[in-house]
């Protein structure tokens, strides 16, 4: 690990909270956006240190660590890696964004709003950056309120529906979520992420940790059929927290599996990989087949994240290097493209009130600017070579056929899918007959949108131009983590040949689990 001298962690974390605490003073809604854009530019400044990231290093950068509470083993904790280095840049580099395409969007309760923003992206990055399980847990639900607010205050006329589902089916696992802890406190001793990792657990011990985990999870990223709370989220939250949601808190569910369960439960996420990689399977078609039918430009383009999601968790599940990293660079690339969607839906909602495709044909005619980000934006979404989320798919990809040529052809109907539903999105707002003439009465894109649809479209050419930098920081921590899984698996593999009878339930594991386990063990050589 690489300690820091200089707190750059905890002061992304609480850099955001002293805004809040600005905003309480000011008066007037153009001072509460300007201060917030400010403190937005300032956050992504004060972040610019983390671009010293060590690219060959896989262990924990600027890692703050003090005692917390040293009778309870609680300590204040932080240190990213290559697994959440990008998750915390891509987290601060929104925030400006977010309030920039709300810029008008907002009309009521101003202050309040941008607050719960500043809490947002706060809590986001303390989950992404902290190593101390009780912490971890702390930012994990701190996270759900100013979500909630935002949905239930700003949202559309089923507000208050979306935000107590999402509120509900996050808390459910959220509770399972501390079960785990505990658990893992009980017998590891420790509230220490790293430290917790290096011990090894029973086999039946594991299956029960990793199903308590594997469910919050499961919800958060949120896998079929635990998915029914984001369409509605999405359809009902403003412009920003769409983005957010997209965009970040997704993606704490697939950093959950790379973070825990796999370094946590090894055994038992090799177990129960043919289920995961079943469902994942099942998001990529129900998401792409279930947009392919939308009406609703947002509810479209939330399925589509389901999908999309499904080829993050069906990477983690294969265990190799290239499905990992395929992973990791569709969460990337996922926030960068589908928050430019959303912003694209919300950009024109000002215009025409209406996300309905049908109420916005012909775009193309009236809005050619506006359309050259929506068509970028939508072929990066389809995986379009050069693109940004073509790598991490192709990444993907390469390590399903790898591993299992039937998986890898079960899951080309849902590239085929996403081609689809993108592509007939942007032929209708880009060719179809206007229903009216109102069209010709909207403005193309402002200077404001210019500003914050720019970046996220560089980004789209950058990543899918030159991936390598990427990669370089995050294949490091990937090797170390599959090194050690790998390591883990292979102890268990002779475990179980040796004394097959302690397997779960008192059923003979070498002949379930012995073609994986001869597949981990080679990986480890």
């Amino acid at each position: 690990m690489m300690e820091s001298s200089w707190p750059i962690l905890t002061i992304l974390i609480f850099f955001p909270l002293l805004a809040c605490l600005a905003l309480v003073f000011v008066k007037t809604d153009h001072g509460a956006r300007v201060l917030t854009l400010a403190a937005g530019i300032i956050e992504l400044l004060l972040a610019m240190p983390l671009l010293h990231f060590d690219l060959a290093s896989g262990g924990y950068q600027f890692v703050e660590k003090k005692d917390w509470m040293p009778d309870w083993g609680l300590s204040y904790y932080l240190g990213i890696d290559g697994i959440s280095f990008l998750m915390v840049l891509l987290t601060v580099a929104l925030l400006p964004l977010c309030v920039l395409c709300s810029w008008t969007y907002i009309s009521k309760r101003v202050k309040e709003f941008h607050i719960s923003l500043l809490l947002m992206v706060a809590a986001c990055v303390g989950v992404f950056s902290a190593l101390d399980f009780i912490l971890f847990y702390i930012f994990w639900e701190a996270m759900l309120v100013p979500m909630f607010l935002l949905i239930a205050v700003w949202g559309g006329p089923d507000r208050r529906y979306a935000s107590l589902k999402f509120f509900l089916y996050t808390l459910a696992g959220s509770t399972l979520l501390l079960v785990a802890i505990i658990a893992l406190y009980w017998t590891g001793h420790t509230f220490s992420i790293p430290e917790l990792a290096q011990k090894n657990y029973s086999f039946n011990f594991q299956i029960w940790v990793f199903l308590a985990m594997a469910i919050a999870f499961a919800i958060k990223v949120p896998m079929f059929p635990f998915h029914t709370w984001l369409p509605a989220a999405h359809v009902e939250a403003p412009t920003a927290g769409s983005v957010l949601l997209a965009s970040v808190l997704l993606k704490m569910g697939a950093y959950g599996f790379l973070r825990l369960c796999l370094p946590l439960t090894p055994q038992a996420s090799v177990y129960f990989a043919p289920m995961m990689i079943f469902i994942s399977i099942c998001s990529i078609l129900y998401g792409g087949f279930v947009a392919l039918g939308q009406k609703d430009m947002k509810k479209l383009i939330a399925y589509s994240s389901v999908a999309h999601m499904g080829f993050v968790t069906m990477g983690i599940f294969l265990f190799s290097l290239r499905g990992i990293e395929g992973a990791l660079m569709v969460m990337l690339n996922h926030g960068i493209t589908t928050g430019g969607l959303f912003m694209l839906v919300g950009a024109i909602y000002e215009r025409s009130h209406s996300r309905e495709i049908s109420e916005n044909l012909g775009l193309g005619k009236y809005l050619p600017a506006y359309m050259f980000f929506f068509g970028l934006f939508a072929l990066s979404s389809l995986g379009f070579p050069g693109t940004n989320s073509f790598v991490g798919e192709a990444l993907v990809l390469i390590g399903v056929f790898a591993k299992n040529g039937w998986v890898g052809a079960a899951i080309i109907p849902g590239v085929m899918l996403g081609a689809a539903y993108m592509l007939r999105l942007t032929q209708k707002l880009a060719w179809g007959e206007p229903p009216s003439a109102k069209g010709k009465s909207w403005k193309d894109l402002n200077f404001r949108e210019w500003a914050y649809f720019t970046p996220l479209a560089v980004f789209v050419f950058y990543i899918g131009l030159a991936p390598g930098l990427t990669l370089r920081a995050i294949d490091p921590t990937l090797k170390e983590l599959l090194h050690t899984f790998s390591a883990k698996t292979a102890r268990k593999a002779v475990t179980m040949v040796m004394e097959p009878e302690k397997g779960l339930a008192g059923q003979n594991f070498e002949t379930k689990l012995q073609p994986a386990v001869d597949e981990r063990i080679g990986e480890s050589r």
